[in-house]
């Protein structure tokens, strides 16, 4: 393969790459589904799956069969072009965060690099923001599309609290911006290269533990998550904005949470937790080798994220509604700019910003 690479003139491997970080992102969601049930087992003191598979490791793959395997319906009543449409959007927005997220240091084989990020445009955090912000159409216009009141109502929750919580996380990400200098993706992670240096910390959560507080939680209420599930509230909506979709229209939905999860953990340990860097990785000679565990040290934290995003789910109950817009707008987004303010001022005072 590397031959091939080498000598066609053609770089075919940011397109294995996507291929191979599609399949992982897939891979990630069918078995979140599987971890959620085992971590909310374990907190409830029960077993959880364990009849498909030892210790019901099959159980993801028999939900995937099942999707595939139920009946199509789509309403007569419903617009068939938007509702088909909005699950897609969904899916497709939530796999094309990856995109700009450095899983790993460069690997050199044979004197050839090979890059693991998909692409580093130098607006990285840009592209992830606007992609995030698209993914609500997806909601939108399968809630609308579905012509059903409780759907309907799952669709305006889901866009009122995007927008809400948009405005915070930018705010955040503005202050990030500001301490790091770049909205380069790949600099951000070289920028908190290894854990220590000259002193001080190098990863961004010693430096601004608020902003990564900020951040955590708009991404919690971004990926309607538990407490911020008043889009899809059973108690209230049946199924929010997806209860007219069955088989794997449903399952898009479904997926597209869990992947959007995957790669919401995914950033929140490259922005404030190093990514793929961690302590001592300059005293291992193989490059090679740091290249390797720098891959398993980004994947295992983003399980870790994956794992409290899940405690969470099981641990807190759900807002009320009225609470979620006060969060949003009377807490977050003042402590926000507050806290730009803040960093903008320390900035200026200690030179690092002129």
């Amino acid at each position: 393969m590397t031959t091939l690479i080498m000598t066609s003139g053609f770089d075919w491997w940011p397109y294995i790459l996507v291929v191979i970080l599609f399949l992982i992102s897939l891979g990630v969601a069918a078995y979140a589904t599987y971890a959620e049930r085992k971590v909310a087992a374990f907190l409830q003191d029960r077993l959880g799956p364990n009849r498909a598979g030892p210790f019901g490791i099959l159980q993801p793959i028999a939900d995937g069969v099942k999707m595939f395997m139920k009946e199509e319906i789509i309403p007569n009543v419903s617009n068939k072009t938007l509702f088909i449409l909005g699950p897609a959007i969904a899916m497709l927005t939530a796999l094309l965060t990856g995109a700009v997220i450095p899983w790993g240091p460069d690997v050199v084989v044979d004197g050839k690099v090979y890059r693991l990020q998909v692409t580093d445009v130098n607006i990285g955090v840009l592209y992830l923001l606007g992609v995030v912000s698209i993914g609500v159409y997806g909601i939108m216009i399968g809630g609308w599309a579905s012509n059903n009141k409780y759907a309907l109502l799952g669709a305006l929750r889901a866009s009122s609290q995007m927008i809400s919580y948009e405005v915070a996380m930018g705010v955040s990400i503005v202050t990030l911006i500001m301490f790091t200098g770049t909205l380069s993706t790949a600099e951000i992670a070289q920028q908190q290269h290894g854990f220590w240096a000259d002193g001080y910390f190098t990863w961004n959560f010693f430096k601004n533990p608020l902003v990564f507080l900020i951040f955590f939680i708009c991404a919690l209420a971004e990926t309607n998550r538990t407490p911020f599930d008043l889009p899809e509230c059973e108690t209230e909506l049946v199924g929010g904005y997806h209860t007219e979709y069955s088989s794997m229209k449903l399952g898009f939905y479904l997926f597209a949470e869990y992947v959007n999860m995957f790669i919401s953990s995914a950033v929140i340990s490259l922005f404030f937790f190093g990514g793929y860097n961690f302590p001592f990785m300059d005293q291992i000679d193989n490059q090679l080798l740091v290249s390797l565990i720098g891959v398993g040290v980004m994947f295992a934290k983003t399980v870790f994220f994956i794992f409290v995003f899940m405690w969470i789910r099981w641990t807190i109950p759900r807002f009320r509604y009225d609470q979620l817009m006060n969060l949003g707008w009377k807490v977050l987004i003042p402590l926000s700019l507050v806290n730009l303010a803040i960093t903008g001022l320390v900035m200026y005072f200690t030179g690092n910003l002129e």
